[in-house]
């Protein structure tokens, strides 16, 4: 069972396929609650650990099948859960993950395409109950997307693939959304980041956030 974190815990989960933009707004939204007396903790994922960074390397760089590639994953998560983010939650931290268990739905399921029950086998062992409070879905047309990351790095083996790719990846996302709306909410990527922003802060505003 997860600890019981206070009530000034939350934790807020960053989506979307790559070059959305997401990552542009993790670090706003940080300052914007610093300022409002959250003591913070930014991680990501894969990664947030020693261990879970090594997986990462593993998961973006080498070659491997899609079952292999959600378990490394998935170890990487229950890693980060035990040593980065329950303790985090338990002593009242906000928690603004770039990426959690979403993105294996999206990515090794709908991307992959994966067995969705293996993958929700996963999180149960991984996870149990423990969800985001809320998950901020940077959602983007992936043409768009391809664009802004052909100008922004070096590919890894994900944003390598082909459009088909991240046209499935968008719908993982769109399915588990629908599957929890009460914890999801969809930003327009595709807007300025300035307008971008402003949703997030409309979104939370209405929150009392």
């Amino acid at each position: 069972m997860s600890p019981v974190a206070p009530t000034t815990a939350r934790f807020i989960s960053f989506e979307g396929i790559d070059g959305a933009g997401k990552s542009t707004h993790i670090e706003a939204l940080g300052e914007r609650l610093r300022q409002r007396g959250a003591e913070l903790v930014h991680t990501r994922e894969p990664g947030g650990t020693e261990l879970a960074e090594s997986l990462r390397e593993l998961i973006l760089h080498r070659g491997m099948d899609s079952l292999t590639e959600a378990l490394l994953v998935f170890a990487g998560r229950r890693d980060h859960l035990q040593r980065v983010i329950e303790p985090a939650l338990a002593a009242g931290k906000t928690v603004l993950c770039d990426r959690f268990t979403d993105a294996s739905f999206a990515y090794q399921g709908g991307g992959r395409g994966m067995d969705l029950a293996v993958l929700e086998t996963l999180e149960q062992w991984v996870q149990g109950t423990r969800q985001p409070d809320l998950t901020l879905w940077f959602d983007l047309d992936p043409a768009i997307a391809a664009q802004r990351r052909a100008a922004a790095r070096e590919a890894d083996r994900f944003e390598q693939q082909d459009l088909d790719f991240f046209t499935r990846v968008r719908a993982g996302y769109a399915a588990r959304a629908a599957r929890a709306p009460q914890r999801f909410a969809r930003i327009d990527a595709s807007l300025s980041v300035p307008e971008v922003a402003a949703q997030i802060h409309r979104l939370l505003e209405s929150r009392g956030w």
